[in-house]
């Protein structure tokens, strides 16, 4: 599967946390024939909001533990480079750059928990791209499933 782990779910897989973000991020890692999609903005976010004082109170990451998590992120994951990307999440636009993101890596699924993004027109333009909206328990079942195919 290629996903678009949203920030909100790779914040959420650091390496200080536990939880169904951890244990998909571990998918990623461990089966190869996933593929996680990532961008230079999705990167960029994870380092800035791990650094927030109220994200540090839950995860006390050093400076040098976020850069290394964001490398290791960047190590695993399939780069691609979005220019401005129009307008689509008309309640946050600071969200399109993650839906850019999902249709230059011709993402199979986008996960993340941002209701934004969960929005009609959201799915609906998604979903002409064949791309799910899917949270981290949905995709990880999913993952799982297919696991067991194999």
């Amino acid at each position: 599967m290629r996903a678009v782990l949203d920030t909100n779910i790779l914040v959420r897989a650091n390496p200080r946390a536990a939880g169904a973000a951890c244990a998909l991020l571990a998918e990623f890692a461990t089966f190869r024939e996933h593929t996680l999609i990532v961008s230079p903005f999705l990167l960029e976010e994870v380092e800035r909001v791990l650094a927030y004082p109220r994200l540090q109170a839950l995860w006390p990451l050093t400076p040098e533990e976020i850069q290394e998590y964001v490398g290791a992120l960047d190590e695993l994951s399939e780069m691609v480079y979005p220019g401005a990307a129009p307008t689509v999440v008309s309640a946050d636009p600071q969200d399109d750059p993650v839906i850019e993101t999902a249709l230059l890596g011709q993402a199979e699924c986008l996960c993340t928990l941002d209701r934004h993004l969960y929005a009609p027109e959201v799915v609906a333009l998604l979903g002409r791209h064949s791309i799910l909206v899917l949270n981290d328990v949905q995709l990880l079942k999913r993952l799982r499933s297919a696991a067991t195919t194999r």
